[in-house]
């Protein structure tokens, strides 16, 4: 199973601002309409279709995201994100915007989810079978602090181009 998923998108207008760039609140909804997208499709996991069953579903906790270049209108991005951490009741995921030769990184978020119960209005454990999911594909990084898996990413990229 992937662990790292990748999607292709255009950039659209109306999600645009004043300068031709991506909208800073419109990034989160780029990423988390693709993860959405991307679990389903790769993992068989329909969040709307599991929510509507189980009466469970994840809310976001917090995300920190690092804005690095300018996504602009009807430019093609790739979208990867990955589950980098996860516990009985969280997780954690990784996303990245890249233009679409992934040469150019444009924006990395963290982003925790947690499971919540829609009837008791509480967190609520995952299951065994979305544990052992999460299991086989979560992967894992180096740090726990968002900055320095950051100032990582860049000095990875940095290498990368002057290799």
């Amino acid at each position: 199973m992937e662990k790292i998923l990748k999607t292709k998108r255009k950039v659209r207008f109306q999600d645009c601002d004043p300068f031709n760039h991506l909208n800073n609140s419109k990034y989160l909804e780029y990423f988390i309409n693709e993860r959405e997208d991307q679990i389903a499709e790769n993992y068989d996991l329909d969040i709307f279709e599991y929510m509507k069953t189980t009466g469970l579903s994840w809310v976001v906790a917090s995300n920190q995201i690092s804005y690095l270049k300018p996504a602009f209108t009807m430019e093609m991005v790739l979208i990867e994100s990955q589950l980098i951490q996860y516990t009985d009741n969280l997780l954690l995921v990784e996303m990245k915007m890249w233009n679409e030769n992934e040469t150019e990184l444009k924006a990395i978020l963290w982003i925790k989810f947690i499971q919540y119960n829609i009837q008791t209005k509480k967190a609520a454990s995952h299951s065994e079978d979305l544990m052992k999911l999460f299991e086989s594909v979560v992967l894992p990084v180096d740090q726990s602090v968002f900055e320095n898996r950051y100032l990582e990413i860049i000095k990875n990229l940095k290498t990368r181009t002057h290799a």
